[in-house]
C-alpha cells in the first residue's frame, strides 16, 4: 500500500469516527463518556491524512521539477527504483469495506436473548443518593436494583418510581425488565434485571421498551444463569416506549 492509498484509507477512517461521534451511531459501541476521546481521535486520523496527502503531494512536484532526493532515477523513496514499481495491489482497498459497514449498518444494541442467556451482572453500591421528592420518582433500572437488594428497600419504602427497560421473558414464563450495564463498550456489556409482578400487560413482546410505575417489594430470585440476585417490583402502570438515545445503562458500577 503506497502512501497515497495510507492517507485515503486514514481519512476515511477518521470521517467513520467523527460522523458516528457527532451523531449517536457510537452509543452503540461504546459509552457517552468516551465521546470526547472518539472526537479527539477522528480529527487526529484527519489531520495525519492531510498531512500526509500534502507531503506526497509536494514531493512528487519537487521530483517533477528534477529536484529530488533520489538518484534521477526514480521518485519512490529515493533508491532509483521508478522503473521496476511494481503494481499496487487492489485487494488492500478492501480494508474500507467494514468502515461503510459502521456507517450504513449500525448494529441493533443487545435484547432479551442476550439478557436471558447471560447471567445479571448487579453489584453492590457504594452509597445511595437521597432520592428527589416527588412521585413517581424517576429512577435508573440499576440504580432501583441496588437499593432493592443490598439495599433492602429502606430508601423506596413509600414512594413510587418510574423506570424504563426493555422486556425479557423467561423459559418459565417469568417477565424481566432489563437494562445492558457497560463499563466500556458493549463488547463488555451485561443485564442487569429487575422481575416484574402486579399490573403487567398481558401481552409482553420481547425486546419491546416499556416505561413502568411501581413499588419496591421484598421478593426476590436468583438468576438461573448465575445465581446473581434479582429483585421484583410491583408495578402498578406501564407503557410501551421508543428506544432511548442510549439504550445501555452506565450506572451499574458507580
Amino acid at each position: 500500500m503506497n502512501r497515497q492509498t495510507q492517507a485515503a484509507v486514514l481519512l476515511l477512517i477518521g470521517v467513520a469516527l467523527l460522523h458516528g461521534a457527532l451523531s449517536d451511531l457510537y452509543l452503540r459501541y461504546v459509552k457517552e463518556g468516551l465521546r470526547p476521546l472518539l472526537l479527539a481521535a477522528g480529527t487526529l486520523l484527519v489531520v495525519t491524512a492531510l498531512a500526509t496527502a500534502w507531503y506526497e503531494w509536494r514531493r512528487a512536484r519537487r521530483e517533477e521539477r528534477g529536484t529530488g532526493t533520489g538518484t534521477g532515477t526514480g521518485t519512490g523513496d529515493g533508491d532509483g527504483t521508478r522503473g521496476h514499481a511494481h503494481r499496487e495491489s487492489r485487494v488492500s482497498w478492501l480494508l474500507v469495506l467494514p468502515l461503510f459497514a459502521l456507517v450504513l449498518v449500525a448494529p441493533p444494541a443487545l435484547g432479551s436473548y442476550s439478557a436471558t442467556h447471560t447471567g445479571t451482572a448487579l453489584q453492590q453500591p457504594y452509597g445511595y443518593a437521597e432520592l428527589p421528592a416527588g412521585d413517581p420518582v424517576p429512577i435508573g433500572l440499576v440504580d432501583y436494583a441496588g437499593r432493592a437488594f443490598y439495599g433492602h428497600g429502606r430508601s423506596l419504602e413509600g414512594r413510587s418510581v418510574r423506570l424504563t427497560g426493555f422486556v425479557a421473558v423467561t423459559p418459565s414464563g417469568t417477565p424481566y425488565l432489563v437494562r445492558m450495564a457497560l463499563n466500556c463498550c458493549a463488547a463488555d456489556a451485561q443485564p442487569v434485571k429487575i422481575g416484574l409482578i402486579g399490573n403487567i400487560p398481558p401481552v409482553l413482546q420481547p425486546n419491546a421498551w416499556l416505561e413502568v410505575t411501581g413499588r419496591y417489594t421484598a421478593r426476590r430470585t436468583r438468576d438461573p444463569v448465575n445465581d446473581g440476585p434479582i429483585p421484583f417490583l410491583r408495578v402498578t402502570a406501564a407503557r410501551p416506549v421508543p428506544t432511548p438515545r442510549d439504550p445501555y445503562d452506565e450506572t451499574w458500577n458507580n
